[in-house]
């Protein structure tokens, strides 16, 4: 499956998550609904996975973690804020360049509509 077909399902769930539960939850119970329909889904999925620095052939452990990664391919980071910022999308794309993964989802629940707290990040690796 590609990088795309793993995104348009992840989006389709955490559509039908938002229309269920609507915006203003904790960033942590969206992030388990999510976890839940995409095992639900029969995809791979890892939660909170740590992400090390490598630095001069030494794995560093800097306290990075991916919300989800799916089918080791796709990140996926939760946020339920007002506004996503520059660094949210920072956060993201550091994520994806230390595990060297194309396609990032950054995806705000804290909108009326969950289409318009979707940001697709892609890594020009």
């Amino acid at each position: 499956m590609t990088e795309n077909q793993i995104s348009n399902i992840i989006i389709g769930l955490g559509i039908e998550i938002h229309k269920a539960l609507g915006p203003g939850l904790l960033e942590s119970a969206y992030k388990e609904c999510l976890l839940y329909k995409i095992i639900e889904e029969g995809l791979e999925v890892e939660k909170e996975k740590s992400m090390p620095l490598v630095y001069e052939d030494v794995k560093l452990s800097c306290g990075y973690r991916i919300d989800l990664l799916v089918e080791n391919k796709v990140v996926i980071e939760v946020k339920c804020v007002s506004v996503l910022t520059d660094l949210h999308l920072a956060q993201t794309l550091t994520y994806m360049k230390l595990g060297n993964f194309k396609l990032g989802l950054l995806m705000n629940f804290k909108t009326v509509l969950l289409k318009d707290g979707i940001r697709r990040v892609v890594n020009d690796i």
